[in-house]
């Protein structure tokens, strides 16, 4: 292990605020699912709960283990931050269907103070323009590309605060992207069509070009990593580049894979009514036959 790498695993301490923070949103969700269970038990199957604490643990690893003191040396640690955080937290979340148990653990007495606020109509109004496709499309893209200037990417390295504020745009603007793709309970359920395909492969053409372009630029985009140590050893050019190709394969994997998936469940259906139909009229001919 390299010396830069010593430093950084011995800098590390738990991050208490954080850790507590996601623990008692694991306590508080699992008290909440068990308390649905009871009467949804088929809707909340042990995969919610599963998927939902996988989230959280791949939060804290994200950005509340050591990683984060990679990601400040090494923009390929970096980019598997953002990876977690935008490709991997959002989707294990939304999974778990988390409104509703997250509400259902909290005291009667919380639930009682927020209950007017939640149901008010302004309140759902927002809630409903944020999570229309054009809106979090444009919002998590927007973010992606805007944090990942050069000026504003440096900038976050260097202040910590704003570091955990750029930590939360990723997040929640790709919470509102992948929402409109899972649509998780109570949201209202939507066919879905060949526009959500379109809505996931233009994401994955952004993630695309900014990739090719931190591949191919033949320079050091971020000033930052410069004459900082590196824990593998790797120029600044080069970690770079590594960085960039986990972006482009594994983003692109993030957004590639449940299109295919989509697809297929659009293709299915027609498949099954066209056999249906080839079927049908196969028996009318041998019942004409006979």
């Amino acid at each position: 292990m390299s010396d830069a790498a010593q430093d950084i695993f011995a800098e590390w301490s738990l991050p208490l605020s954080l850790t507590l923070t996601i623990l008692v949103t694991a306590i508080l969700y699992v008290r909440g699912w068990f308390a649905i269970r009871k009467t949804r038990s088929a809707q909340f199957h042990s995969l919610r709960l599963v998927s939902f604490l996988a989230g959280l643990a791949t939060l804290w690893l994200a950005i509340g283990s050591p990683l984060d003191g990679f990601a400040d040396a090494m923009l390929s640690a970096h980019m598997c931050e953002h990876l977690l955080l935008m490709s991997v937290v959002p989707p294990l979340l939304l999974y778990g269907w988390p409104v509703v148990p997250l509400l259902r653990g909290l005291p009667a007495v919380v639930r009682a103070v927020i209950g007017p606020f939640i149901r008010s109509a302004s309140l759902r109004r927002l809630e409903h323009w944020l999570v229309t496709p054009l809106v979090a499309w444009l919002a998590m893209n927007i973010t992606f590309l805007g944090w990942h200037v050069p000026a504003a990417y440096d900038f976050a390295l260097e202040h910590e605060n704003w570091h955990d504020f750029e930590h939360i745009c990723f997040l929640g603007t790709s919470i509102l992207f992948w929402w409109c793709i899972l649509r998780p309970w109570p949201s209202a359920r939507r066919s879905k069509s060949w526009g959500i395909l379109i809505y996931l492969i233009s994401a994955d053409i952004v993630n695309t070009l900014l990739s090719a372009f931190l591949s191919f630029c033949g320079r050091p985009i971020y000033p930052y990593y410069s004459g900082r140590p590196n824990p593998l050893h790797l120029t600044s050019i080069d970690d770079q580049i590594l960085g960039a190709v986990i972006m482009w394969v594994l983003g692109s994997l993030a957004f590639l894979i449940p299109a295919v998936l989509i697809a297929y469940e659009l293709i299915e259906p027609k498949r099954h009514t066209t056999n249906s139909v080839i079927s049908s009229h196969n028996s009318s001919l041998f019942g004409r036959r006979v």
